[in-house]
């Protein structure tokens, strides 16, 4: 959905949303919904609210699928890109929410697919007690107990275990 930057009125605008987004490497479930409230004060448009988005997404220590619902805020401050000057502009810390619009119009469907990807979990758990799989056989650790034995001793330690035989003699 695109926004006539000259359209918003004084009082500011309410958006309901409902947006299919295609984000490559996301399999999102449902559409992506928001409600937000944008208003306008010179020539920044402020955009705040709050959406929702469910995600199918694999368990980064169980490797099992699940679905995941993430309720986001939105808080964005947009300015007209001709007020930096240059088409390449490095970020500082205190403008971390702000964007940039060019012309008269706001895409609110590039707002949200961004909104997404920022707030992405970079390792996914389907549950934060989940106990993941064993290194050596694989078993899920979830439901059931590997028999593995941990004899192994690590490389890097294999000196002190001489010396701890030694000890014994």
């Amino acid at each position: 959905m695109k926004i006539q930057i000259p359209d918003i009125p004084e009082e500011g605008l309410e958006v309901d949303l409902e947006e299919e987004l295609g984000i490559e490497g996301f399999s999102l479930v449902s559409p992506v919904r928001a409600r937000l409230s944008i208003t306008k004060v010179a020539v920044e448009v402020m955009v705040s609210g709050r959406m929702s988005v469910e995600l199918d997404t694999v368990c980064s220590r169980c490797l099992k699928g699940f679905r995941h619902v993430q309720e986001l805020p939105v808080n964005v401050v947009y300015h007209p890109v001709e007020e930096i000057g240059a088409e390449k502009h490095e970020l500082h810390g205190d403008e971390m929410d702000m964007g940039f619009y060019r012309g008269d119009e706001l895409n609110l469907h590039d707002l949200l697919r961004e909104q997404v990807l920022l707030n992405a979990q970079m390792k996914p758990l389907c549950d934060e007690a989940c106990k993941g799989i064993c290194p050596k056989c694989g078993t899920d650790l979830n439901s059931g107990i590997c028999t593995c034995e941990d004899h192994e001793i690590d490389p890097r330690l294999e000196v002190l275990k001489k010396l701890l035989d030694k000890g014994k003699e």
